[in-house]
């Protein structure tokens, strides 16, 4: 079991979601501005920006550049359930994978100035452990999961690992109940996925660090193509 204390952008962000979740505030009302909240929080402002951004990746806020931060109606669910249960929907989803593109590619560039030979070999486990389950979806998943996971520790950035880690729990609950394995529900589209990882692996130990935040863009941006086009399908399917 985990028993690290919470960072301070964590516990802010537990404690104004709470509030959002309880209706105070409502849907609409515009948020205390960075300063106010970083001083009624104790917290510096860089701090109450990372949960900000958290709570909108989650779908819970809207943050308008130059025009504050609104609350953002939340989608009815049952008494009791949990927020995560209920957040897999299209936008908070494809909020998520926004993020992730955005930051690994930063990851997989500090990896690549930043990683050891302990850090390659952990990655290239995963990846021959990636090419030995092409026909397991779920087993694929986790293996890319550990990948990019791996690629952020390799940055020994621990706000970075933490963020990536974040995220990726994040995205894996609100996906969970859909059973949303399209990338690797077929061996074609796994064996494409092993490529792209094997080109990754690749810039990150030849220390190109241009070419490893390339091909992780490409790679994500992929992933969140197909995100959209699934869900524009499951959306538009009847029934």
């Amino acid at each position: 079991m985990n028993n690290r204390p919470l960072k301070s952008s964590e516990w802010v962000l537990n404690e104004l979601k709470h509030q959002l979740e309880e209706g105070t505030p409502r849907p609409g009302d515009k948020l205390a501005s960075v300063v106010d909240l970083a001083e009624r929080f104790g917290v510096g402002r860089s701090t109450i920006r990372e949960a900000l951004s958290a709570l909108k990746a989650m779908g819970l806020l809207d943050i308008r550049q130059g025009g504050g931060t609104y609350v953002k109606a939340l989608p009815t669910k049952p008494s009791g359930e949990p927020l995560a249960e209920w957040m897999a929907n299209a936008e908070s989803l494809l909020h998520l994978v926004e993020v992730r593109r955005v930051l690994e590619a930063g990851n997989a560039s500090l990896a690549a100035r930043n990683r050891t030979e302990a850090d390659l070999e952990a990655l290239r486990a995963t990846v021959t452990r990636m090419q030995q389950v092409l026909s397991d979806d779920r087993a694929g998943e986790q293996a890319d999961t550990d990948f990019h996971l791996l690629l952020a520790e390799a940055t020994h950035n621990p706000l970075l690992i933490d963020l990536t880690r974040s995220l990726s729990e994040q995205l894996g609950r609100s996906m969970k109940d859909t059973r949303a394995l399209w990338f690797y529900a077929d061996r074609h589209s796994a064996e494409q996925l092993l490529e792209e990882h094997e080109g990754i692996l690749q810039a990150v130990t030849l220390r190109d660090e241009r070419q490893a935040s390339e091909r992780t863009e490409k790679h994500l941006s992929k992933v969140e193509q197909v995100l959209r086009e699934k869900l524009l399908e499951t959306h538009v399917k009847p029934g």
